[in-house]
Protein backbone atom coordinates (compact mmCIF):
# COMPACT_ATOMS: atom_id res chain seq x y z
CA UNK A 1 0.00 0.00 0.00
CA UNK A 2 2.75 2.35 0.83
CA UNK A 3 4.99 1.10 -1.83
CA UNK A 4 1.94 1.97 -4.34
CA UNK A 5 1.30 5.44 -2.81
CA UNK A 6 5.20 6.70 -3.44
CA UNK A 7 4.82 4.95 -6.76
CA UNK A 8 1.86 7.19 -7.83
CA UNK A 9 3.33 10.41 -5.71
CA UNK A 10 6.31 9.87 -7.73
CA UNK A 11 4.65 9.63 -11.14
CA UNK A 12 2.85 12.82 -10.74
CA UNK A 13 6.21 14.56 -9.75
CA UNK A 14 8.62 12.94 -12.77
CA UNK A 15 5.72 13.38 -15.47
CA UNK A 16 5.25 17.16 -15.80
CA UNK A 17 9.26 17.75 -15.70
CA UNK A 18 9.38 14.82 -18.27
CA UNK A 19 6.59 16.51 -20.17
CA UNK A 20 8.77 19.42 -20.16
CA UNK A 21 12.10 18.53 -20.94
CA UNK A 22 10.60 16.41 -23.97
CA UNK A 23 8.78 19.99 -25.26
CA UNK A 24 12.19 21.65 -24.72
CA UNK A 25 13.67 19.24 -26.92
CA UNK A 26 10.70 19.61 -29.54
CA UNK A 27 11.80 23.59 -29.13
CA UNK A 28 15.21 22.95 -30.08
CA UNK A 29 14.55 20.64 -33.29
CA UNK A 30 12.01 23.63 -34.14
CA UNK A 31 14.72 26.31 -33.94
CA UNK A 32 17.47 24.26 -35.47
CA UNK A 33 15.08 24.21 -38.49
CA UNK A 34 14.13 27.38 -38.77
CA UNK A 35 16.46 27.80 -42.14
CA UNK A 36 13.64 27.05 -44.22
CA UNK A 37 11.93 30.66 -43.11
CA UNK A 38 14.55 32.19 -44.55
CA UNK A 39 14.53 29.65 -47.74
CA UNK A 40 10.73 29.67 -48.27
CA UNK A 41 9.33 32.81 -47.26
CA UNK A 42 6.13 32.13 -49.26
CA UNK A 43 5.33 29.31 -46.33
CA UNK A 44 5.62 31.52 -43.66
CA UNK A 45 4.07 34.67 -44.66
CA UNK A 46 0.83 31.86 -46.22
CA UNK A 47 0.15 30.78 -42.45
CA UNK A 48 0.72 34.47 -41.43
CA UNK A 49 -1.62 35.70 -43.87
CA UNK A 50 -4.22 32.47 -42.78
CA UNK A 51 -3.66 32.77 -38.92
CA UNK A 52 -3.95 36.34 -39.13
CA UNK A 53 -7.25 36.28 -41.34
CA UNK A 54 -8.29 33.64 -38.68
CA UNK A 55 -8.18 35.63 -36.03
CA UNK A 56 -8.68 39.27 -37.43
CA UNK A 57 -12.92 40.03 -36.57
CA UNK A 58 -12.38 38.22 -33.06
CA UNK A 59 -9.58 40.28 -32.19
CA UNK A 60 -11.21 43.60 -33.65
CA UNK A 61 -14.54 42.97 -31.87
CA UNK A 62 -12.97 42.30 -29.12
CA UNK A 63 -10.71 45.15 -29.11
CA UNK A 64 -13.34 47.68 -29.95
CA UNK A 65 -15.70 46.63 -26.71
CA UNK A 66 -12.67 46.44 -24.44
CA UNK A 67 -11.96 49.96 -25.32
CA UNK A 68 -15.62 50.86 -24.94
CA UNK A 69 -15.83 49.04 -21.36
CA UNK A 70 -12.30 51.27 -20.42
CA UNK A 71 -13.73 54.99 -21.60
CA UNK A 72 -17.11 53.96 -19.54
CA UNK A 73 -15.64 52.75 -16.29
CA UNK A 74 -12.64 54.87 -16.90
CA UNK A 75 -15.01 57.66 -17.25
CA UNK A 76 -17.35 57.39 -14.05
CA UNK A 77 -13.65 56.96 -11.80
CA UNK A 78 -11.92 59.91 -12.64
CA UNK A 79 -14.95 61.97 -12.29
CA UNK A 80 -14.54 61.04 -8.72
CA UNK A 81 -11.41 62.96 -8.65
CA UNK A 82 -11.81 66.01 -11.40
CA UNK A 83 -9.55 64.13 -13.80
CA UNK A 84 -11.49 62.83 -16.74
CA UNK A 85 -9.22 64.56 -19.01
CA UNK A 86 -6.58 61.77 -17.96
CA UNK A 87 -9.19 59.32 -19.68
CA UNK A 88 -7.58 58.92 -23.13
CA UNK A 89 -3.87 57.93 -20.72
CA UNK A 90 -5.79 55.50 -18.86
CA UNK A 91 -7.13 53.83 -22.13
CA UNK A 92 -3.85 54.24 -23.90
CA UNK A 93 -1.63 52.81 -21.07
CA UNK A 94 -4.27 50.05 -20.27
CA UNK A 95 -4.64 48.63 -23.40
CA UNK A 96 -1.13 48.66 -24.84
CA UNK A 97 1.01 47.53 -21.37
CA UNK A 98 -1.49 45.14 -20.65
CA UNK A 99 -4.88 44.04 -22.01
CA UNK A 100 -3.85 44.41 -25.69
CA UNK A 101 -1.15 41.79 -25.58
CA UNK A 102 -2.81 39.56 -22.71
CA UNK A 103 -6.26 39.69 -24.17
CA UNK A 104 -4.67 39.42 -27.72
CA UNK A 105 -2.87 35.95 -26.40
CA UNK A 106 -6.08 34.89 -24.86
CA UNK A 107 -7.88 34.82 -28.34
CA UNK A 108 -4.99 34.07 -30.40
CA UNK A 109 -5.06 30.89 -27.96
CA UNK A 110 -8.51 29.80 -28.86
CA UNK A 111 -8.96 30.83 -32.02
CA UNK A 112 -5.69 29.84 -34.21
CA UNK A 113 -3.86 28.23 -31.65
CA UNK A 114 -6.68 25.12 -31.64
CA UNK A 115 -6.97 25.58 -35.31
CA UNK A 116 -3.24 24.87 -35.81
CA UNK A 117 -3.00 21.72 -32.95
CA UNK A 118 -6.12 20.45 -34.62
CA UNK A 119 -4.92 20.65 -38.13
CA UNK A 120 -1.24 18.83 -37.11
CA UNK A 121 -3.31 16.65 -35.22
CA UNK A 122 -5.78 15.79 -38.02
CA UNK A 123 -2.49 15.12 -40.26
CA UNK A 124 -1.16 12.81 -38.06
CA UNK A 125 -4.35 10.89 -37.46
CA UNK A 126 -4.72 10.97 -41.87
CA UNK A 127 -1.32 9.88 -42.21
CA UNK A 128 -0.48 12.80 -44.21
CA UNK A 129 2.44 13.10 -42.20
CA UNK A 130 3.52 9.85 -42.46
CA UNK A 131 3.11 9.95 -46.60
CA UNK A 132 5.20 13.07 -46.42
CA UNK A 133 8.30 11.42 -44.88
CA UNK A 134 8.41 8.78 -47.15
CA UNK A 135 8.48 11.06 -49.73
CA UNK A 136 11.67 12.22 -47.93
CA UNK A 137 10.39 15.67 -47.12
CA UNK A 138 11.19 16.40 -42.73
CA UNK A 139 7.90 17.12 -41.71
CA UNK A 140 8.83 18.94 -38.69
CA UNK A 141 10.85 21.17 -41.31
CA UNK A 142 7.78 21.40 -44.17
CA UNK A 143 4.63 21.51 -41.60
CA UNK A 144 5.46 22.67 -38.01
CA UNK A 145 8.69 25.63 -38.68
CA UNK A 146 6.36 27.36 -40.91
CA UNK A 147 3.27 27.57 -38.48
CA UNK A 148 5.63 28.29 -35.70
CA UNK A 149 7.09 31.10 -36.97
CA UNK A 150 4.11 32.25 -38.71
CA UNK A 151 1.94 32.52 -35.43
CA UNK A 152 4.97 34.23 -33.80
CA UNK A 153 4.70 37.33 -36.36
CA UNK A 154 1.17 37.70 -36.44
CA UNK A 155 0.98 37.84 -32.82
CA UNK A 156 2.56 41.20 -32.34
CA UNK A 157 0.52 42.19 -35.60
CA UNK A 158 -2.78 41.33 -34.06
CA UNK A 159 -1.95 43.11 -30.71
CA UNK A 160 -1.42 46.10 -32.57
CA UNK A 161 -4.90 46.29 -34.27
CA UNK A 162 -6.20 44.86 -30.61
CA UNK A 163 -4.55 48.43 -28.89
CA UNK A 164 -5.78 50.54 -31.86
CA UNK A 165 -9.42 49.55 -31.84
CA UNK A 166 -9.62 49.77 -28.53
CA UNK A 167 -8.32 53.50 -28.20
CA UNK A 168 -10.98 54.26 -31.29
CA UNK A 169 -13.62 52.77 -28.96
CA UNK A 170 -12.23 54.69 -25.96
CA UNK A 171 -12.36 57.35 -27.76
CA UNK A 172 -16.59 57.18 -29.13
CA UNK A 173 -17.25 56.28 -25.48
CA UNK A 174 -15.26 59.22 -24.30
CA UNK A 175 -15.75 62.10 -26.96
CA UNK A 176 -18.67 61.61 -29.02
CA UNK A 177 -20.84 59.58 -26.64
CA UNK A 178 -20.31 61.12 -23.12
CA UNK A 179 -18.42 64.65 -24.08
CA UNK A 180 -15.04 64.69 -22.83
CA UNK A 181 -12.67 67.18 -24.52
CA UNK A 182 -11.00 65.34 -27.55
CA UNK A 183 -7.79 67.83 -27.67
CA UNK A 184 -7.47 66.97 -23.73
CA UNK A 185 -8.01 63.26 -25.01
CA UNK A 186 -5.47 62.95 -27.63
CA UNK A 187 -3.07 65.29 -26.16
CA UNK A 188 -3.07 63.93 -22.96
CA UNK A 189 -2.55 60.28 -24.35
CA UNK A 190 0.51 61.62 -26.56
CA UNK A 191 2.43 63.13 -24.02
CA UNK A 192 2.01 60.53 -21.18
CA UNK A 193 2.48 57.13 -23.36
CA UNK A 194 6.33 56.54 -23.96
CA UNK A 195 7.32 54.83 -26.64
CA UNK A 196 10.48 52.86 -25.22
CA UNK A 197 8.58 52.30 -21.78
CA UNK A 198 5.11 51.57 -22.89
CA UNK A 199 4.73 50.42 -26.75
CA UNK A 200 7.71 48.54 -26.68
CA UNK A 201 7.25 46.44 -23.46
CA UNK A 202 3.69 45.50 -24.85
CA UNK A 203 5.56 44.51 -27.88
CA UNK A 204 7.85 42.65 -26.28
CA UNK A 205 4.76 40.69 -23.80
CA UNK A 206 2.91 40.23 -27.39
CA UNK A 207 6.07 38.59 -29.12
CA UNK A 208 6.90 36.18 -26.04
CA UNK A 209 3.39 35.32 -25.87
CA UNK A 210 3.31 34.35 -29.40
CA UNK A 211 6.18 32.34 -28.61
CA UNK A 212 4.51 30.56 -25.83
CA UNK A 213 1.07 29.95 -27.38
CA UNK A 214 2.63 28.68 -30.69
CA UNK A 215 4.88 26.11 -28.77
CA UNK A 216 1.99 24.74 -26.94
CA UNK A 217 -0.04 24.42 -30.43
CA UNK A 218 2.46 23.04 -32.32
CA UNK A 219 3.75 20.69 -29.41
CA UNK A 220 0.27 19.46 -28.65
CA UNK A 221 -0.88 18.86 -32.24
CA UNK A 222 2.43 16.68 -32.69
CA UNK A 223 2.38 14.94 -29.38
CA UNK A 224 -1.94 13.99 -30.00
CA UNK A 225 -2.75 10.40 -30.13
CA UNK A 226 -3.62 9.88 -34.06
CA UNK A 227 -7.32 9.26 -32.70
CA UNK A 228 -10.60 11.55 -33.05
CA UNK A 229 -10.44 11.48 -29.13
CA UNK A 230 -6.65 12.19 -28.98
CA UNK A 231 -7.16 15.19 -31.18
CA UNK A 232 -9.79 16.28 -28.96
CA UNK A 233 -7.89 16.74 -25.77
CA UNK A 234 -4.70 18.01 -27.69
CA UNK A 235 -6.52 21.01 -28.58
CA UNK A 236 -8.38 21.45 -25.31
CA UNK A 237 -5.00 21.58 -23.32
CA UNK A 238 -3.70 24.12 -25.91
CA UNK A 239 -6.15 26.65 -24.53
CA UNK A 240 -6.07 25.67 -21.25
CA UNK A 241 -2.11 25.60 -20.94
CA UNK A 242 -1.38 28.39 -22.93
CA UNK A 243 -3.76 30.58 -21.10
CA UNK A 244 -2.06 29.34 -17.83
CA UNK A 245 1.06 30.44 -19.37
CA UNK A 246 0.01 33.87 -20.90
CA UNK A 247 -1.08 34.42 -17.39
CA UNK A 248 2.29 33.74 -15.71
CA UNK A 249 4.02 35.04 -18.31
CA UNK A 250 2.87 38.30 -18.47
CA UNK A 251 3.17 38.63 -14.24
CA UNK A 252 7.11 37.90 -15.10
CA UNK A 253 7.27 40.24 -17.47
CA UNK A 254 5.51 43.01 -15.63
CA UNK A 255 7.65 42.11 -12.42
CA UNK A 256 10.77 42.80 -14.59
CA UNK A 257 9.94 45.69 -17.06
CA UNK A 258 7.63 47.96 -14.42
CA UNK A 259 8.85 46.68 -11.26
CA UNK A 260 11.97 48.98 -11.28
Amino acid sequence: MIVDLITALGARITRPILALGICFRFLLAVLARTSIVFKRPRLVIEQIHFIGNYSLVIIAVSGLFVGFVLGLQGYYTLTRYGSEEALGVMVALGLVRELGPVVTALLFAGRAGTSITAEIGLMKAGEQIAAIEVMGINPLRRIVVPRFWGGVIAMPILALIFSTVGIIGGWLVAVVLIGVDGGSFWSQMQSAVDIQNDILAGFIKSIVFGLAVMLVSVYEGWMSKPTPEGVARATTRTVVVSSLLVLALDFLLTAVMFGG
